[in-house]
């Protein structure tokens, strides 16, 4: 199975950005990661926040094939716990999933389009944080997952 990670616009703090590249490294081990990232929106102060959801929406939509499954990372998604996190990867995994892809989206969430096509939510957590330091969190949450799956000391309970 590959993971790939979308997210709109670049991580400009060179400390968070040394981190998520140190992480993607690390998963790399286990299986085939991308992180794509879109560049944010030009002229956003012009665009409703409805507008800037759909156009957000059709460059992610843009960035699928048919057979890829797309899961939000969203507010109001599926908690887990880490261990939790690694037997949902697990599953996925044993469903034959060819590419799993999570997204992060813009700062007013996602589109309608989005939501339709979407196979699943997850929430890292309730409370809010950057969009930048979602990246890190959710790259290190796959790395910890994939340790727990291999029986690996990084993760200990």
């Amino acid at each position: 199975m590959n993971i790939k990670l979308i997210a709109i616009g670049k991580t400009d703090n060179k400390a968070l950005q040394s981190l998520i590249d140190d992480y993607t490294k690390r998963l790399s081990f286990y299986i085939k990661f991308d992180l794509d990232i879109i560049p944010d929106i030009k002229n956003v102060k012009n665009l409703s926040e409805a507008q800037q959801k759909e156009k957000e929406g059709e460059l992610i939509l843009g960035k699928l094939t048919p057979t890829d499954q797309l899961i939000l990372l969203d507010e109001n998604g599926a908690t887990f716990s880490s261990v939790g996190f690694s037997d949902y990867l697990q599953k996925k995994m044993n469903s034959g999933t060819k590419t799993l892809v999570f997204v992060i989206g813009g700062p007013y969430g996602f589109s309608a389009e989005v939501y339709k096509k979407a196979q699943g939510k997850v929430s890292l957590s309730e409370m809010t944080f950057s969009h930048q330091m979602v990246r890190l969190f959710f790259i290190e949450q796959l790395y910890r997952g994939f340790t727990i799956l291999r029986n690996e000391p990084y993760h200990h309970q």
